[in-house]
């Protein structure tokens, strides 16, 4: 039975918790507060909820502000807003200065659905993985969240954790543990592995359940923390099966497949495939259809690993 879950209220369950044991978590959020349900923060604890209107450049200055007096400041919007409107502000502002911001971003990606092309945050992969100091974060779930927020308030420096808008599949197990830096084995396998982040870790597991009843069994590896990326767990899987498929909801370029290419070329060369979105804008809708028309689903993960499976045994 699949269990679905939102990252984005669980985030905020998350940060209650942490506000109520850590006196120095403060919020600061915009005009999308119930949204990013960042709002039960600010009714419990007013003295350290500030709320900057449809400003996104001032919420990360003044979160900078803070986190240079010592706080650990979360601030929270769509990702499309946070990455595009405010980069300048957080290159220059947070990840220059190493500053201990952690910027948790809800609506990402393509399923932002009917609020169409200009909420679709598809670039903001590649924009926050360029920045040198930036720890960038996609859990793959509910319970990956959590943990990820508590992980950003343990490790000192900026964070970027991008969530979804509608509820996901819960696909951890029940004894998940997140670590910054490092992939998760979610499947073993030996013909093949799938890379994946945020809501495509579903998408590949399934592909992987499919592909065994014909015979080849995938390794699915969660790769979450996209900045600094486990680059040990993808050499070896290069290694161990000899071919690669990468799964995101983002552009194909700047992202998870971007990062696992590089790392590839450099270490292991291997045929692989990049599932990502086409490279261009897409279009409104209901979030399951836009997957479907974008070629985002379990069936496109599995043609992709026919495809790389066939080049690595046709040398």
């Amino acid at each position: 039975m699949t269990t679905l879950a939102s990252t984005r209220e669980r985030y905020g369950e998350t940060l209650l918790s942490l506000g109520e044991r850590n006196p120095d978590v403060v919020v600061v959020g915009g005009d999308l507060n119930v949204s990013v349900c960042v709002a039960p923060f600010g009714r419990k604890y007013p003295d350290r909820f500030f709320d900057m209107g449809a400003a996104e450049q001032n919420m990360m200055s003044i979160a900078a502000g803070l986190a240079s007096s010592g706080k650990i400041p979360f601030v929270s919007t769509f990702a499309v807003f946070a990455s595009g409107r405010a980069f300048d502000q957080i290159r220059v502002g947070i990840s220059q200065s190493n500053l201990n911001v952690k910027i948790v971003v809800t609506h990402s990606g393509l399923v932002t659905g009917e609020d169409g092309i200009s909420a679709q945050s598809i670039e903001d992969l590649a924009l926050m993985c360029s920045l040198p100091s930036f720890n960038v974060i996609v859990p793959a779930d509910a319970r990956e969240t959590e943990q990820a927020v508590e992980a950003a308030v343990e490790t000192h420096g900026p964070f970027y954790i991008r969530l979804s808008r509608p509820a996901t599949e819960i696909v951890t197990p029940d004894d998940y543990q997140f670590n910054v830096g490092k992939a998760a084995t979610l499947r073993e396998g030996s013909d093949a592995t799938i890379i994946a982040c945020g809501i495509m870790t579903s998408a590949a597991l399934r592909a992987a359940a499919t592909l065994a009843d014909s015979g080849i069994q995938c390794r699915v590896l969660n790769m979450a923390t996209l900045r600094p990326a486990d680059e040990e767990a993808i050499i070896r899987a290069a290694t161990e099966t000899g071919a690669i498929v990468t799964a995101e909801e983002h552009l194909p370029h700047g992202g998870l497949g971007s990062i696992v290419a590089s790392v590839c070329a450099q270490h292991r060369p291997v045929p692989m495939k990049l599932v990502a979105l086409p490279d261009g804008y897409a279009e409104s809708g209901k979030p399951d259809e836009l997957l479907e028309r974008y070629h985002l689903t379990p069936t496109d993960v599995e043609e992709a690993v026919r495809d790389v499976v066939r080049r690595k045994t046709s040398h």
